[in-house]
């Protein structure tokens, strides 16, 4: 993926600082904004796994600090709610003038609260998608409550959120006071994805209840059983960041993928700015190929030499079953496991020497079925005689043309 480092200034002129992430080849389909949740920053890990599962399915993310947070300017004990939601709307209109409208918001606790109001001002937005969202802005309260009377009294106090010290001024409350979600959700009527974890104890899951009673269809809901309420376990925040690309491609326009035309069974076509990910047209299949990200790569398919490896092992079981349909054996089912690595012949005369080494496979074959050791003897011959192993064996030549 590509991640571009950007900047807007909110309604007060205030530079807030963001994060655009946009898919392999530079050019997303829709466009996303994240909001994440109460005192977090868009650097929180979920909020980047979530972003990265959407720009893997041809979405440009733009997650950004609200102001007073993170690398925004502004002072968070003047900022509240209602800044909260402008400024979604500032990020929506850096997209609209810089890119492309955004078509989906995506909140995460607090932030899944600012994007329902947000997606009411914003006409570009198709769909919205809450993550452990409280049913009202005012549940804010419940983590204050232990400083909420020096906050009535006193006009504003400093309160300890997740280890940090916040200062919260009166006027936040007040501002909570005046919005109402359900009334909001009620009349926003774009598609809306509710999703919560039975087992989130800072919000708990009668919220999502709420939020989706209060909405109108089409609305989903979805359990994100076992996970805690900042989906700390990477597993639960990149399930989340798939579901919501599953689900989304319902409500919002998804152009096909331009086909690469060809004569030839295979292409591979890369572009300057890919790094390694590299669109390929395979028979009438399109995927990517790419290295792993410990080799500079984004890892969104497998390296050139995973390929080569797979056309071995799934010709070696296709070549196998063949043959004992052929012979009516009882194979139910054939695994072959193969690796790539360069070594020494095993009868090397030079094995000091590192250039002596040799692409060397490694198969493993591992059957089902009820086999007699002539048979598996037999199909273990059978395997060295697929195709692919063949061709890797014999002399091959490669003859380059420049196409015109």
């Amino acid at each position: 993926m590509n991640i571009e480092k950007v900047s807007f200034q909110n309604t007060e002129g205030q530079t807030l600082a963001g994060r655009l992430e946009l898919p392999a080849n530079g050019h997303p389909h829709n466009f996303a904004l994240f909001a994440h949740c109460f005192t977090c920053t868009k650097n929180l890990s979920a909020v980047r796994n979530i972003s990265r599962a959407l720009t893997a399915e041809g979405f440009g993310v733009l997650r950004f600090d609200f102001t007073g947070l993170g690398e925004s300017e502004g002072d968070f004990e003047d900022t509240n709610f209602s800044g909260n939601v402008q400024d979604l709307v500032a990020a929506a209109n850096y997209l609209s003038e810089n890119h492309k409208a955004p078509s989906l918001l995506v909140g995460h606790s607090l932030g899944g609260a600012a994007v329902i109001f947000a997606a009411a001002e914003l006409d570009s937005v198709q769909a919205v998608a809450t993550i452990a969202a409280p049913s009202n802005p005012k549940h804010v309260k419940h983590l204050l409550k232990s400083d909420l009377k020096t906050i009535e009294k006193e006009g504003v106090a400093e309160v300890q959120l997740s280890g940090r010290t916040f200062t919260i001024k009166k006027q936040f409350l007040d501002d909570l006071e005046t919005k109402s979600l359900p009334e909001t959700a009620k009349n926003m009527r774009k598609a809306l994805l509710v999703l919560h974890s039975p087992q989130d104890e800072l919000v708990g899951i009668i919220n999502a209840e709420e939020l989706y009673i209060a909405a109108h269809h089409p609305k989903s809901f979805v359990s994100l059983d076992g996970a805690d309420h900042l989906l700390t376990k990477k597993t639960d925040s990149e399930y989340v960041g798939s579901v919501i690309a599953g689900w989304v491609s319902r409500y919002v326009e998804i152009p096909s993928e331009e086909k690469i035309a060809s004569k030839h069974d295979v292409v591979a076509s890369l572009d300057k700015a890919e790094g390694f990910t590299t669109r390929m047209k395979i028979g009438d299949h399109y995927s990517f190929a790419d290295e792993p990200e410990s080799f500079g790569g984004n890892n969104f398919g497998p390296s050139p030499y995973e390929l080569v490896t797979a056309g071995l092992s799934a010709c070696t079981a296709m070549t196998i079953q063949m043959y004992a349909k052929r012979k009516k054996w009882d194979v139910q089912n054939v695994e072959v496991h193969t690796s790539y690595d360069k070594q020494h012949a095993v009868d090397c005369e030079n094995c000091e020497d590192d250039a002596a080494k040799i692409d060397t496979f490694t198969r493993e074959i591992k059957f089902e079925g009820e086999l007699d050791e002539k048979q598996i003897k037999r199909l273990l011959q059978i395997a060295d005689k697929c195709p692919v192993h063949k061709t890797l064996h014999s002399e091959t030549q490669i003859i380059t043309y420049l196409k015109e």
